[in-house]
């Protein structure tokens, strides 16, 4: 069930389901530690001793309010003649979640309403020794456990306090859950409950014929009572009306800093652009840690979720920010990845927000023999983004410290770590982590890593380290050539091993990932073969459906829904392909192919904005972790690649000068390793 209103401060991280549902509670990383287990928060309304819980007999729409992170949601409900119009956000700068609600009366009658709030926590993932109590002091809620605190209170017409409240148990000797007694309109007041408990507080309107109401409710996240209790001071002192206020200035004032010229570009797309960097920031923890997506209905495929920072994931939402002009996100990745990296000169698998070894499934014993249980363009692409990173911004006093810790340890891992024969690295799991090998994406990223280290050792001064670095980046182009191009095919093969017996075995099979060919500098995107391959990607992973879309590769199974088609669409492979579109192009109609993909992902989002990992290829419905941040990234990099592109080609014959007068917020410089 897709997350498609998220709402974070890069401390806490709120999202809704598809049936404007609370899921999910982070705190106090993005992705950890999740306080609902995915349960639900739910939302009901009592109107003239008439009742219904959110989503049943509602109309609901749910969006943000342009160019923030407040979300924008109406619930109409006939029946009960009655209309909400909620605000959602978190404030940019305290843990505090908050909902405006505007309540409307649609009928020529009075109406009695009565908003029921539940709080179903499962603080620390569990619900082991709970706590809630009703705090007389504040007049609200609070639950905690151990160093966790959230403390739960509302406000209306100036007073601030709950109406009604409930506490008790749930999840164990036949308890269904406290919300039950919000049923009949009244609670019960039981003022405090232990071990797998939860809660219900109610805000009481009276609302006169045809008008409205606004009233307010928040959560504050804290490690105790007295960080609680100053943020709800907080909320009382400076009013939820202010803390709105500031909260949507701050994301208006952030997400148009560049101030691009959107209009060399569809206005669906540029919508989407900016949205895509609003929802990427709420997947982005503040101690640097870049989140694949946090969506906990994933668990129910394989116990475990998409709550972890994948190096390769953040490393290419690194190189998105950077081109989007949001280098102190990316300083704070970099430094994590730094701080994360192994001795000697690698990372792992995934990590957590935290920064500690996450779950895998890649063994370290493979075949009677150890191995490194890693994903090499994982380690590659940090270095390859962070010369991306200084070649835009040019900020040597922060790359000064990463240089040895980071990229000549990286860079010196890579020259060794590879096949003394062939020149390539050697096996390692793929970017889609289901098999081993030496893989044409792996080769490419280790290329542009090894280039961009050289880059840097150039820049440093160090002539000869940077040479070892070329001359190893040459091996691996090398033995690309020799190895991975498919002579017969004309196109470059997935993957290749290597027998014992000095025979290979060549995959030949075709993977939207083969696009890295270009992406990392490895080969010119006109190369024939090249062009070759990306033209059979085309013809053999585009979904041949109304929807359509590319998949992965061919007799792609996660998820799939038919196989009628190679597999389903993902947003980030079709993007792969606009990328190519764009690098390839001369002309104004040959970059409009970009564009027409640009326009695709745009029709196929989320009406928030948010994009999915994958689409189901005929209702084109969401399919997997919603959002996806690596896809919102990929959307980000095709836009301003696109505006680069287009700013190169349409320059004035006299000048030499772009024919546009507004520029991209990089000065239309090419961000890609040469």
């Amino acid at each position: 069930m897709p997350r498609d209103i998220p709402v974070g401060n890069g401390n806490l991280l709120v999202a809704f389901d598809k049936d404007y549902i609370l899921r999910e509670f982070y705190f106090p990383h993005v992705g950890e530690e999740n306080h609902t287990k995915g349960e639900p928060f739910r939302l009901g309304v009592w109107v003239n001793g008439r009742f219904n819980w959110i989503p049943d007999g509602w109309r609901i729409r749910k969006d943000y309010l342009d160019d923030t992170m407040v979300t924008d949601v109406d619930l109409v409900h006939d029946g009960l003649n009655l209309k909400i119009r909620a605000n959602d956000l978190v404030d940019f700068h305290e843990n505090i979640y908050l909902k405006r609600l505007t309540v409307e009366n649609l009928s020529g009658e009075e109406a009695e309403v009565r908003i029921f709030l539940c709080q179903d926590f499962h603080i620390y993932g569990n619900d082991i020794g709970d706590t809630v109590a009703y705090r007389p002091e504040v007049e609200g809620l609070l639950h905690y456990k151990g160093e966790r605190y959230f403390l739960v209170n509302a406000l209306k017409g100036g007073r601030c306090g709950i109406d009604q409240y409930a506490t008790g148990n749930k999840e164990a000797k036949g308890y269904v859950g406290t919300w039950k007694d919000a049923e009949d309109g009244i609670l019960s007041g039981n003022p405090i409950a232990q071990g797998s408990v939860d809660s219900v507080m109610a805000i009481h309107l009276h609302l006169m014929p045809r008008a409205a109401e606004t009233c307010y409710y928040w959560i504050c996240a804290g490690k105790n009572w007295n960080e609680v209790y100053a943020l709800n001071k907080i909320m009382v002192d400076k009013s939820p009306e202010e803390i709105f206020t500031r909260t949507l200035n701050y994301w208006k004032l952030w997400v148009n800093k560049e101030g691009l010229n959107y209009d060399l570009i569809p206005e669906r797309a540029a919508w989407l652009y900016k949205r895509s960097l609003l929802i990427l920031r709420t997947q982005i923890d503040n101690d640097g840690a870049i989140i694949a997506g946090n969506d906990s209905d994933v668990v129910m495929f394989n116990r475990d979720t998409y709550s972890y920072m994948w190096p390769r994931d953040g490393a290419l939402a690194a190189y998105a920010l950077d081109l989007a002009g949001y280098l102190g996100l990316t300083r704070s990745f970099f430094n994590c990845c730094a701080r994360i990296m192994e001795k000697d000169g690698y990372l792992l698998h995934k990590y957590t927000p935290k920064g500690t070894v996450a779950s895998s499934w890649h063994p370290w014993f493979s075949n009677n023999r150890p191995q490194l249980p890693i994903q090499e363009d994982e380690t590659a692409l940090v270095v390859w983004a962070l010369w991306n990173h200084y070649n835009i911004f040019r900020d040597i006093e922060f790359i000064k410290p990463l240089y040895n810790a980071l990229v000549k340890n990286a860079a010196d891992f890579m020259l060794r770590y590879r096949d003394k024969g062939t020149g390539l690295p050697l096996p390692s799991y793929d970017l889609w982590e289901e098999n081993q090998g030496i893989f044409t994406f792996t080769a490419s990223a280790v290329y542009g890593g090894l280039t961009a280290a050289a880059n840097f050792a150039q820049a440093f001064g160090e002539a000869g380290i940077a040479e070892r670095y070329r001359n190893g980046a040459a091996e691996i182009r090398e033995g690309m050539d020799r190895h991975l191009y498919i002579e017969k095919e004309r196109r470059f093969a997935k993957m290749i091993n290597l027998r014992e017996d000095g025979s290979v075995e060549t995959d030949a099979s075709v993977d939207a990932s083969l696009y890295g060919l270009f992406a990392f500098g490895a080969y010119a995107p006109d190369d024939p073969r090249v062009r070759s391959t990306m033209e059979q990607v085309y013809e053999r992973l585009w979904c041949k459906t109304q929807v359509g879309g590319l998949a992965r590769y061919e007799s792609d199974y996660y998820y799939r829904i038919s196989n009628d088609i190679p597999g389903n669409p993902w947003f980030l492979t079709t993007l792969w392909l606009a990328q190519y579109y764009i690098a390839v192009a001369r002309t104004k109609p040959e970059l409009d192919k970009a564009l027409e993909i640009m326009e695709w992902v745009a029709k196929h989002a989320l009406p928030s904005g948010v994009l999915a990992e994958q689409i189901n290829p005929y209702t084109h419905e969401p399919v997997s972790v919603s959002p996806l941040t690596w896809s919102h990234a990929t959307f980000i990099i095709v836009v301003q690649e696109y505006m680069n592109k287009l700013l190169e080609i349409e320059k004035c014959p006299m000048c030499g000068h772009s024919k546009f007068l507004k520029k991209m917020a990089n000065g239309g410089r090419s961000s890609r390793v040469k």
